[in-house]
């Protein structure tokens, strides 16, 4: 196991009150030792966002999550209007934007639509992986390291409590792994997500310390 890592959330649910799943997500990873649990919305909700602020958690953590459900094939419009404001020319990228190079960069997303929704021959049409290519972009302009998505698919049929309660624990031992530097670095490449087989990609008995 290598050096700690400092984790940032970036969460955004613009209506958390009604979410099932995303609730217990964020739930589930708040408290953990190095971890930094960022609501967007609770601390920004007239979308007036602290640029210096939020650069300086970017600056003070090594790897950056953006948590939201998947809105129209993106975001929620507060991480949008958070990239255009704080991802800026000579910050985050230009010839002197190099603030967040090297650092890891994941997305964490919730959709109602099945896995199998997510392909050529599926509802979407697109692959989930195809369909997060400005986010995976976004990184590499910035220099960070693009990991694969931790995605749950199916939200809207997830009706037992016990379903969600094991992507959430599943999110946990992601988040974990990430700080503490326990995920199998090598396999990351084979996967279409990260929590695809939490036991290849992930050192699983050295991760549930929290």
């Amino acid at each position: 196991m290598g050096k700690s890592n400092r984790i940032l959330i970036l969460f955004a649910h613009p209506a958390l009150e009604k979410s099932r799943v995303n609730r217990y997500l964020i739930e589930a990873v708040k408290g953990l030792d190095l971890v930094t649990v960022h609501d967007l919305y609770e601390t920004y909700p007239d979308f007036y966002i602290d640029v210096k602020f939020e650069q300086e958690l970017l600056l003070a953590h090594d790897t950056i999550v953006f948590h939201h459900p998947f809105y129209w094939y993106s975001s929620p419009a507060i991480l949008k209007e958070w990239q255009d404001l704080v991802l800026e020319y000579g910050f985050a990228y230009g010839h002197e934007g190099t603030a967040l190079q090297g650092k890891k960069f994941l997305t964490a997303i919730t959709t109602g639509g099945g896995e199998q929704a997510y392909c050529r021959e599926g509802y979407n049409h697109f692959a989930i992986r195809e369909l997060l290519l400005p986010f995976e972009q976004t990184a590499r302009l910035c220099g960070m390291e693009y990991l694969p998505p931790f995605v749950v698919h199916g939200t809207h049929k997830l009706q037992e409590q016990h379903q969600i309660a094991k992507h959430a624990e599943d999110y946990r031992t992601v988040i974990i792994a990430l700080r503490n530097n326990t995920v199998h670095w090598a396999h990351l490449t084979e996967c279409k997500r990260l929590n695809e087989d939490l036991n290849q990609l992930i050192n699983t008995e050295v991760s549930q310390n929290a």
